[in-house]
């Protein structure tokens, strides 16, 4: 039985939909009224999937108020449903286009719905993007305060400073505590900082991004965080592996605590001096370093939940 699916664009205003394989297109604004009536067009014609692409945030209001009326959706990638159009000879772009190439993606691909991560999860993501944001500002606030010697511009400096620093107290104390009060994380976090390097700000992004850790195989979360290499061969031609694709800010977070990391734990300062010795690159090794962390960040993560399945499993039996 074929589903019925609705394509959606997202711009910061809009909402460009088109109904399956129909003539249907509608337009809604991207505001709660909007996405409301989205809704109820969709539930109207007993949509199986609303598709929309991932759009730096703006698709956000959208998937949360569709889910709560009890829709499933899917978010693709927008590159990948781009270089479908272009596979089927699909050159036009317009935003009534790409809902139309969007319901069809998702029919071919037979994309599945997201599921909603938990309060708690979202809430711990907001705060550890907000604290990331704050961080880089800070830091290019410092880098222009130096270059300025008016007294006047110095004090502006130290007063957003000072108030920035505040800001980044408060969200740290908020990200401690949220962390503190999930029985899941409140083990994992002492347990992943047994690795030297690896600090509170580590952890925080690691359960913010990547709360698959301890449940995928060492491949699959390497490739969940665009470190796996991805094969170029072709008959006999066997090209290159580059890493590509993923989770950015993960993958920025582990090149970062790697190169912390290979200073102190004793098997990565080796590993790290065999690669060098080995005459790799800087950038292969760095590659290499942070892969090798987030292997062994897995298997710690691993073992604990299949302790903590074995102990419910074992509470179980004895009740």
């Amino acid at each position: 039985m074929t589903r019925i699916i609705c394509g959606v664009d997202i711009s910061s205003r809009t909402l460009d939909v088109h109904l399956g394989n129909t003539d249907l297109q509608k337009q809604f604004t991207n505001t709660p009224s909007g996405i409301e009536a989205l809704a109820a067009f969709c539930l109207e014609h007993q949509v199986d999937l609303v598709a929309m692409e991932a759009t730096g945030g703006y698709e956000q209001k959208a998937l949360h108020g569709l889910s709560a009326k009890g829709l499933s959706v899917a978010v693709l990638n927008p590159r990948s449903v781009r270089q479908f159009a272009q596979s089927m000879g699909r050159l036009e772009k317009t935003d009534a286009i790409d809902a139309s190439i969007i319901a069809l993606y998702a029919e071919v691909r037979k994309s599945k719905p997201v599921s909603l991560a938990p309060q708690a999860q979202q809430q711990l993501r907001a705060q550890v993007t907000r604290l990331r944001q704050l961080t880089a500002l800070r830091t290019a606030q410092r880098n222009q305060a130096r270059l300025i010697d008016d007294p006047l511009i110095q004090n502006s400096f130290v007063d957003l400073l000072e108030f920035i620093g505040k800001q980044i107290a408060v969200l740290e104390e908020q990200i401690t505590v949220l962390i503190a009060a999930d029985p899941l994380w409140s083990q994992l976090n002492p347990v992943l900082r047994t690795i030297k390097g690896v600090a509170d700000r580590t952890v925080s992004r690691l359960f913010a991004e990547l709360p698959e850790l301890g449940t995928l195989s060492n491949k699959t979360i390497a490739k969940l965080a665009g470190l796996a290499p991805l094969a170029r061969d072709s008959g006999q031609f066997q090209g290159k592996r580059h890493v590509r694709g993923g989770r950015a800010p993960v993958r920025e977070i582990l090149f970062i605590v790697g190169s912390v990391v290979a200073r102190y734990e004793p098997d990565f300062i080796a590993f790290n001096d065999r690669l060098r010795k080995a005459g790799k690159p800087a950038k292969v090794v760095r590659i290499a370093i942070a892969h090798k962390l987030l292997t062994r960040l897995n298997a710690k993560a691993r073992d604990l939940r299949l302790q903590e399945d074995e102990k419910q499993k074992q509470e179980l039996k004895a009740a």
